[in-house]
């Protein structure tokens, strides 16, 4: 918990604008992070951290004063994430001649192709894994998204998710064992995606 931050959401629910800029300038890339994990593209994942903080505002006074706004922020993105993926009923995902969306496949292994310093079979894991986790149900691709790409632990992600750490738990395992299914049985692999 960031004391800066509970100071920050406080200041802004009493109207100060310039508390918001700087919470904003704290969060919004984080948001984007997360959510560009989600959605796989930039632009969309943009107008999410709008519509997150456009949520946010309007919900304002429904923020518990003194308690961590972080998580609660992120289950706002969270939810229009979903409300995202409702309205479409079906996410597109525009990806590169082979296969690996652009810019996340940078984002996951550190390198703008994808690839790691001699490492050569990284870009194509990195492609299948990223095609296999775009198969999987919302809620099981942002539990691993959060836990494995994020760092997030069981008990932050379930916060962010707003569920339960058990729940997050059993999402987590079935996430992890889609993609196991999905990838198959590769050699040096026992350790997971």
């Amino acid at each position: 918990m960031d004391g800066e931050e509970i100071a920050l959401m406080a200041r802004y629910c009493d109207g100060d604008a310039d508390a918001f800029r700087r919470l904003y300038a704290r969060l919004a890339p984080r948001l984007l992070g997360y959510l560009l994990r989600m959605v796989r593209d930039r632009a969309a994942a943009e107008d999410l951290v709008q519509q997150t903080f456009l949520k946010v505002h309007r919900a304002r006074a429904a923020y518990v004063r003194g308690a961590d706004p972080v998580p609660w922020i992120f289950a706002i993105a969270h939810r229009t994430f979903l409300d995202d993926v409702r309205g479409k009923k079906r996410a597109r995902v525009q990806v590169a001649d082979d296969g690996a969306p652009p810019d996340l496949a940078a984002d996951i292994t550190g390198a703008p192709d994808g690839t790691r310093d001699g490492d050569d079979g990284t870009r194509e894991l990195t492609a299948a894994t990223l095609a296999a986790l775009q198969t999987l149900p919302p809620a099981q691709r942002e539990a691993v998204v959060l836990t494995k790409l994020g760092g997030k632990s069981i008990v932050e992600a379930a916060e962010i998710a707003g569920t339960t750490p058990g729940a997050m738990k059993v999402r987590v395992h079935r996430g992890y064992e889609a993609l196991r299914k999905a990838l198959g049985a590769r050699p040096g692999s026992e350790g997971g995606p």
